[in-house]
């Protein structure tokens, strides 16, 4: 890939034009976001709000202008539009209803958290795992835009995925029997994503609509904190069959955990439970017991709000170290106590979920 360069990626896409304005796509300032990672290039074009399936032609000439650069395996556009102006909206015109994404998949289940640093995408990835050694076909989509995960938790974070055809598919990463997608597969570790809201969106579709996952039994979303965009976007466009709750026991991180939970039953999708993280600390020199950030409050907070509760993981160097090293738990340490707790919640979210064949499918919203 010697000699690629962001003024060549530009040039090329130079020669693309908008048929609604009959000028190239970089002179009217539609390109953003433009990232190289070793062979593979991704980028966003602005389009106005509601043509997206006007400007869909436009994404693909895009993505094959780039893909023809010499040293280019894989190239991944995304389309954006802002919002536009309720009040330049018609007042009895109907919302288009979005595209259904990830049908093929039985059952989508959402790992979410109130707020960042309660351990959310360690226990994303543990569980996937637990369902892969249950003999079930998953899939791991990282659907944190912002602070992707799962590349380095699984290992694979100087894999790339394989770009087919005419480089505008791609194929999901295999990493221990799991199928993995994620935007840090794309962009550099180091490398801040730098896009708008918008944007976000429109590469989050992308990543579920272009990746050939297959026809799955389990996928695990592993979402950002919060309750954003992103949140919204997942419950609209997929047929989520439920999703978990990840809190630490501190009153602090519960507050948030209860707007995450909230925040699901608002828009209709079951919430399947919570599981409490770092629970407490076992000593391995001396084995005392100690509650660093308190105990048995995410348990108290389901009975409180009627959901049920999952299990409760003890806070262990173990966990951390094997996924610091790419190594999670529940593949490297199989019998230890944390692996057999993440096994157990999985056990209890499938018999909730069933085969998938009549799990609940996620809510049909319309955004005004």
């Amino acid at each position: 890939m010697t000699g690629l360069t962001e003024k060549n990626i530009v040039s090329a896409l130079g020669s693309i034009i908008d048929p609604t304005r009959g000028k190239d796509i970089v002179s009217l300032g539609m390109v953003s976001g433009v990232s190289i990672r070793d062979s593979h290039v991704s980028f966003a074009i602005e389009i106005a709000p509601g043509l997206g399936e006007t400007m869909e032609p436009v994404r693909l000439a895009a993505e094959k202008a780039v893909a023809a650069l010499p040293g280019v395996a894989g190239v991944s556009a995304v389309l954006f539009a802002e919002k536009p102006d309720p009040r330049q909206a018609h007042a009895h015109s109907q919302p288009e209803q979005p595209e259904r994404l990830l049908e093929s998949v039985k059952v989508i289940i959402a790992v979410a958290s109130g707020k960042g640093g309660v351990g959310k995408s360690t226990t994303a990835t543990n569980l996937a795992l637990a369902f892969r050694e249950m003999g079930l076909s998953v899939g791991m989509f990282d659907a944190d835009i912002y602070g992707p995960s799962q590349p380095r938790l699984l290992g694979v974070s100087t894999v790339q995925p394989r770009a087919i055809g005419d480089g505008t598919q791609l194929l999901p990463v295999e990493a221990y029997g799991l199928k993995v997608m994620s935007i840090g597969f794309l962009i550099p570790e180091d490398d801040p994503v730098v896009w708008r809201g918008p944007m976000v969106m429109g590469a989050l579709e992308q990543l579920m609509r272009d990746v050939l996952w297959g026809p799955l039994d389990v996928m695990i979303v592993d979402m950002p904190p919060g309750t954003g965009d992103t949140q919204l976007t997942m419950t609209q466009r997929v047929p989520l069959s439920g999703a978990v709750i990840v809190s630490t026991p501190q009153d602090i991180a519960l507050i948030d955990a209860r707007k995450g939970l909230n925040m699901f039953r608002a828009v209709h999708v079951p919430v399947l439970g919570i599981i409490e993280n770092m629970s407490i600390f076992h000593c391995p020199q001396c084995g005392h017991e100690t509650p660093i950030f308190g105990h048995g409050g995410a348990e108290a907070e389901a009975a409180r709000l009627g959901v049920d509760f999952l299990g409760a993981l003890p806070l262990d160097i173990a966990i951390r170290t094997t996924s610091d090293d790419g190594l999670p738990i529940v593949l490297s340490k199989p019998d230890s106590p944390a692996a057999r707790i993440y096994k157990d919640i999985a056990a209890r979210l499938w018999a909730k979920t069933g085969s998938g064949d009549d799990s609940p499918q996620g809510p049909k919203i319309v955004m005004s």
